[in-house]
């Protein structure tokens, strides 16, 4: 099983529908799915962030690159 982690859960992913933890069957099917909620929360979210993915082990995580602009969308980022 390969398993997709999203790192830090800012408020804009509390807000959204995706699911921190999916597991899937298939490496690369979990890769796909990970660049599809990478694009998602690049694209739909606040703009605040921006993501990447990072193959670690078994699973793909999905981490905040530096942020993008001063401020924070909440419970996910560091002191700016």
């Amino acid at each position: 099983m390969f398993k997709i982690i999203v790192e830090k859960e800012c408020s804009c992913f509390k807000k959204s529908d995706l699911v921190n933890g999916l597991e899937m069957e298939s490496k690369d099917g979990a890769l796909l799915k990970s660049i599809e909620m990478r694009d998602t929360m690049n694209d739909e979210f606040c703009g605040k962030h921006s993501f990447k993915v990072q193959e670690v082990g078994d699973s793909f995580v999905i981490a905040m690159s530096d942020s993008t602009s001063n401020g924070c969308c909440g419970g996910g980022c560091g002191s700016h």
